[in-house]
């Protein structure tokens, strides 16, 4: 008989796909998560205790944030300005967040429904630093799906 496999995967890297187009330099990905309300139902039981059951209520929607090194890539310019704009029917879009592995193999992909871009930052920039310069670009979407 074979042992399950146990191995926990390490994401080597991640990238954002929206509109067929891939962008894998993204360094972290934070926020991702599906969560939904939960309903309190208060009820006696038959023979008369009092019970109360958590019963799963409706959908939540999410944001997560994407840090990426900053470069002559504007992506994320343009989809923000689209966004900022008002411009809603061209920035709401369906995309997806995938972790790969150290092959570059997708091993994971998490589908945002009606996603668009709430904020753009640019990290601090400062004369004489020599860390990297960093774009954060943070998501919020109606719907979250695991492939």
């Amino acid at each position: 008989m074979a042992l399950p496999d146990l191995d926990t995967s390490v994401g080597h890297s991640f990238g954002l796909e929206v509109d067929g187009i891939v962008i894998k330099q993204i360094s972290e990905v934070s926020g991702l998560k599906m969560e939904q309300d939960v309903i309190e139902l208060k009820q006696n039981t038959a023979d008369g205790k009092y019970v109360v059951k958590k019963l799963p209520g409706r959908p939540k929607a999410g944001e997560v944030t994407l840090t990426r090194g900053l470069t002559a890539d504007n992506s994320f310019e343009k989809w923000a300005k689209e966004a900022h704009f008002g411009r809603m029917s061209n920035a709401r879009k369906g995309g997806a967040i995938i972790v790969y592995d150290f092959e570059n193999n997708p091993i994971k992909r998490y589908k945002l429904i009606n996603a668009w871009p709430k904020s753009l930052e640019i990290g601090a920039l400062k004369a004489g630093d020599t860390s990297v310069l960093t774009e954060r670009l943070v998501i919020t979407y109606e719907q979250m799906e695991v492939e």
